[in-house]
């Protein structure tokens, strides 16, 4: 319940330069969405980070009341919408853009965020053998448990020296984010988890499912 004093502790400073971008079609549909409310003028949309889910960011989107808002945020306005973001969440949104998903049978709205949470914070992982058991053990216990979230998973598919060729399958290797995935959150965790690796290649065909490695 928000409180006399947490309205009285919100601050709101405005910014010229959008923290999260939103698409027009996005646009369309929040706007839609909030004019079917009580008092849509008195209504902003609230974009935060709750937490971590596996590899990617949580997050929670809202309309709330203006005066209602408790805490320190950024606020800008798009086409007659007001967004507010806060503070503690500017960092990992700076960058991202919230859009509609690019399969139209798919509802809702997506963020397409190009940061990542450091995905080994807070794990203490013994990793042990040659590079491919490492590799593996690392997928297990770390990885694929975050993937799994949405129905996906990521595969060793080779190592060449200290190359690491991976491939993504499952319910994560046909959505929109999952090159920039296994690009940005997995080549990361694998790197700091197992410094002998130089490189982590993709080889995940993300159009067709289709796996050009060793075929």
């Amino acid at each position: 319940m928000t409180t006399e004093s947490d309205v009285q502790s919100s601050v709101l400073q405005p910014v010229d330069e959008p923290v999260v971008t939103i698409t027009p079609e996005a646009l369309v549909k929040i706007i839609d969405v909030r004019d079917n409310e009580d008092d849509p003028e008195s209504l902003v949309l609230r974009i935060a980070v709750t937490g971590v889910n596996g590899i990617e960011y949580a997050y929670d989107l809202a309309f709330e009341p203006r005066a209602e808002l408790a805490g320190e945020h950024l606020s800008y306005s798009v086409g007659g919408l007001e967004v507010v973001v806060p503070v503690e969440s500017v960092d990992a949104l700076t960058g991202a853009t919230l859009d509609i998903p690019s399969n139209p049978a798919q509802g809702g709205l997506v963020i397409r965020n190009p940061n990542r949470p450091d995905p080994l914070a807070g794990r203490n992982l013994e990793l042990t053998g040659e590079l491919p058991d490492k590799v593996q053990q690392l997928l297990d216990q770390s990885i694929n448990p975050g993937l799994a979230a949405h129905g996906g998973y990521a595969e060793l598919v080779g190592v060449e020296g200290n190359t690491v060729f991976v491939t993504m399958g499952g319910g994560c290797q046909g959505c929109s984010m999952s090159a920039a995935t296994l690009s940005m959150g997995i080549q990361r965790a694998i790197k700091e988890a197992i410094p002998e690796v130089e490189e982590v290649v993709d080889v995940t065909d993300h159009a067709s499912g289709a796996n050009p490695y060793y075929a």
